[in-house]
């Protein structure tokens, strides 16, 4: 949890709009904004009741019963095409004095979620103030292909039984997962001997992670695998994360947010092959929660910027260039989970943004960008280093603070 002494904020109301405004910036969207299906769309999916979904998962996390009901409110709400990329906050009660900030990517299965997901945390935690951080990383596979590592668990469990606390050894037999969940937590002195999920990967989830980890070495974020990082396999799959930062005196690990992909839990929901992923940032409840709802422009003010990336190279170095713009306070719109260029300059059409910043692979191997003025068509190629200058120079994009997708 966030302690509001480590960071520049004297209340939660501060450190909250700050999230607000770099998820945001991001293409982040209030999830009461987000637009809810309407009933002939509602009926088609189906989503189902969360009290008729809970008997059949097997919880190992105590923040998996929450995610339910974030991840059914995501599925009602419209994805015409692409992602929903939705905000919201929980907590900050008498009953639980911390509020959850709470970032959702529902409707892609690309890795490029879970990047987005840990850069945005990242730049909140970073702007509030916490410089030293550490990212935590897992895989635990896909559901269809960790049985054997369940397996492994269980066995593992059965050899250290006496070991294990009288409460828990029922649930060893049932929930091994869940149960090897609770022994990392309470320090128990076998859990690091327990077989770890990345050795049952399969050659495409190995893949797939390691698409991941490519993002994160391109944006120059440090993280450590982390076998300990686990949860439920009937809400999550792939990968799971935290972020921690470090007490300056006594040296402890202090867990600021937590997240993964919930592909089996919002696959339950909807009674059909589904995708999301989430990060959740804790922080102390002090003083004021209130949020102050950012000003959307007014009087037909355009946006000014799309980005559009044409290959998998281009993917990789956009989160780098869109931080780049945030810290440059250059507003841009993004799609970075449609792979076709096609995809991205209709929506930069329906848009009618002046300028499009266009990364393919030629430009991301020669670290530049090309500036397209969509009246005359011509554009320009340009030095990442001397990117934001130049938009400044001709004030491209700046002051205008519509980001939303």
């Amino acid at each position: 949890m966030i302690r509001l002494k480590d960071t520049h904020h004297s209340n939660t109301s501060a450190f909250l709009n700050t999230a607000i405004r770099v998820a945001e910036y991001y293409g982040f969207e209030h999830l009461d904004s987000a637009r809810r299906l309407g009933r002939k769309e509602l009926r088609e999916i189906r989503p189902a009741t969360i009290s008729k979904i809970e008997p059949e998962i097997a919880f190992a996390r105590r923040d998996e019963k929450s995610l339910m009901t974030a991840a059914r409110r995501c599925i009602m709400c419209a994805r015409d095409k692409g992602a929903l990329l939705v905000w919201r906050t929980t907590g900050g009660t008498a009953s639980i004095p911390s509020v959850s900030f709470e970032l959702h990517v529902v409707g892609t299965g690309s890795v490029i979620a879970e990047a987005l997901l840990i850069v945005a945390a990242g730049a909140i935690a970073e702007e509030s103030g916490i410089k030293d951080r550490i990212l935590s990383i897992n895989n635990i596979g896909s559901p269809e292909s960790n049985g054997r590592y369940v397996r492994d668990v269980g066995s593992f469990l059965r050899k250290h039984i006496e070991s294990i606390s009288p409460t828990l050894r029922a649930r060893a037999g049932s929930d091994p997962l869940g149960t090897l969940v609770q022994l990392i937590e309470r320090g128990h002195p076998a859990a690091p001997r327990a077989p770890q999920a990345t050795e049952y990967l399969t050659e495409e989830e190995r893949r797939r992670f390691w698409e991941l980890l490519e993002y994160l070495e391109v944006f120059g974020i440090p993280y450590e695998l982390n076998p300990h990082i686990l949860g439920s396999k009937d809400c999550w799959a792939h990968s799971l994360f935290e972020i921690i930062s470090v007490d300056a005196e006594s040296g402890a690990r202090i867990p600021l947010a937590c997240g993964g992909r919930y592909d089996p839990l919002v696959s339950r929901i909807v009674r059909a092959p589904a995708t999301g992923a989430t990060i959740s940032i804790t922080c102390e409840a002090k003083g004021s929660l209130r949020t102050g709802r950012r000003r959307r422009p007014v009087g037909g003010v355009q946006p000014a910027i799309y980005f559009a990336h044409l290959g998998t190279e281009a993917r990789r170095r956009s989160l780098t260039l869109l931080e780049m713009l945030r810290q440059a306070d250059i507003a841009v719109h993004q799609s970075l989970w449609h792979d076709q260029i096609g995809e991205q300059m209709a929506i930069a059409r329906t848009m009618s943004v002046p300028y499009i910043l266009i990364m393919g692979h030629k430009e991301a191997v020669e670290n530049t960008v090309l500036v397209r003025e969509v009246a005359t068509n011509s554009q320009e190629a340009i030095p990442l280093g001397e990117l934001t200058a130049y938009l400044r120079r001709r004030r491209i994009g700046v002051g205008s603070h519509e980001t939303r997708v």
